[in-house]
């Protein structure tokens, strides 16, 4: 049976500055491990702490540009394009331009608190 997702969660998220995020599939708004899937929406100057997540992310930028730091470097991923990254690597997620950013995170498994493991 499907499952129609009337409206999404609203989830607080690490960083400087205020972000939204809105899990529409996941462990809080819709009980599923395997995937989730949220809209996050950051100000511009935003940056969340690193980290060594248990999960993929697929993450595909609707408005503005994402920012993201690896071992190997930065790579700005503009409105229309996506970037992957995969578990157990370390990554750093920003909107540093003047619009920050409006984009969708696909995790796989599903994003926990538990298992992303930011930096202290």
């Amino acid at each position: 049976m499907p499952m129609h997702v009337i409206s999404p969660t609203k989830i607080e998220a690490a960083g400087n500055k205020p972000k939204l995020i809105e899990e529409f599939f996941g462990r809080v708004n819709s009980g599923t491990s395997d995937l989730s899937i949220a809209r996050m929406t950051s100000p511009r100057g935003w940056v969340e702490p690193g980290q060594t997540p248990e999960f993929d992310e697929y993450t595909l930028v609707l408005r503005g540009e994402l920012h993201v730091a690896t071992r190997e470097g930065t790579t700005v991923v503009h409105a229309g394009q996506a970037i992957l990254t995969l578990k157990g690597e370390w990554v750093q997620y920003s909107t540093p331009g003047p619009e920050g950013a409006e984009y969708i995170a696909v995790c796989h498994p599903a994003f926990s608190p538990e298992t992303v493991h930011r930096d202290e």
